[in-house]
């Protein structure tokens, strides 16, 4: 009997993953994080600051950015600055992109952080579908306009936080904003396989530019991703989640750890284009390693973004 409840004690600490055990310093380089105002975000800055980067949270809440900034800077004795970016509009996404760019000239890690997940059938300020909008058609635009700054600090590195979920995700180009058919957990799940295949995608066009590009599974983490369960499950849903969350969840700061360890493993500077999930190489599933997927998605986020980076 005492054998079973010390398994049951010990397996919350089972479900938390590996740690990012490395010591690599960080002294001298700039960190972009979007949405590292709360959650694996703030946890991820928290640890850059510690090894000496110089990090920029962009948050649509430039208050709450503010705040994490203030206390991670009290904490790590680091200056942490902050963009107002709004992922949910183009306009916002080139103002916060201008500015940083004067702000800073080079970037040597660009974390795309910030996500909605499960939300209503909520359209962007461009009216895109909000999920796809938000996880990749933002981070898709923010990326392209600071890529330059990202190539001047060279070799650098781009992170896309993806999920486990996109293992379930499908993308109907004929439908890409999924007007006739919606549903929010397939809309989160193909939000994440679209990721997945931009890393692939943006990989490809910068190999030789010294700039590698990973995606990442975080675990199932303990956030505020799922405030919007209530609204689109049911209640029951929402409180299970939750309640599962606090015992078999990992913890933000654990949910940051692989995203810290594409950010500072030595051993991936010569490695690109990869998916990973608790600080290892994963093999994403077989969609998201379609490379005519990955160019025509590309294409298709041109199109909607209207932005093109011919020289990628």
């Amino acid at each position: 009997m005492f054998s079973r409840v010390r398994s049951f004690l010990v397996m919350p600490r089972w479900f938390q993953g590996p740690r990012c055990t490395n010591l690599v310093r960080l002294d001298g380089q700039v960190a972009v994080i979007t949405g590292a105002n709360t959650g694996i975000g703030k946890e991820t800055a928290r640890e850059l600051s510690r090894r000496g980067a110089q990090v920029v949270i962009a948050c649509r809440d430039i208050q709450k950015a503010e705040e994490a900034a203030r206390e991670i800077s009290s904490e790590t004795k680091n200056a942490v600055t902050t963009v107002k970016l709004d992922l949910a509009s183009l306009n916002s996404i080139r103002m916060a992109a201008q500015s940083l760019k004067i702000q800073q000239p080079k970037i040597h890690l660009l974390i795309n952080n910030a996500g909605i997940m499960v939300c209503p059938q909520w359209k962007t300020e461009d009216n895109f579908e909000m999920q796809l909008g938000v996880n990749h058609l933002g981070h898709f635009l923010w990326t392209l306009l600071l890529l330059d700054n990202v190539k001047e600090a060279s070799p650098s590195r781009i992170i896309n936080v993806s999920s486990i979920a996109h293992t379930r995700g499908r993308i109907d180009f004929d439908d890409i904003m999924m007007e006739k058919n919606y549903e929010p957990t397939r809309a989160y799940c193909r939000s994440k396989l679209a990721n997945i295949l931009f890393t692939k995608e943006l990989a490809n066009r910068l190999r030789g530019t010294g700039v590698t590009c990973y995606s990442l599974h975080p675990g199932v983490v303990q956030t505020e991703l799922g405030r919007h369960l209530r609204v689109t499950t049911n209640r029951l849903i929402d409180d299970l989640f939750h309640w599962f969350g606090r015992y078999f969840f990992k913890t933000a700061e654990m949910g940051a750890q692989t995203s810290i360890y594409c950010a500072t493993e030595p051993s991936l500077c010569d490695k690109t284009g990869l998916y990973y999930s608790d600080c290892a190489e994963m093999r994403p599933a077989r969609q998201a390693e379609n490379k005519e997927s990955a160019r025509r998605l590309w294409e298709i986020s041109e199109q909607l973004v209207n932005f093109s980076y011919t020289s990628v």
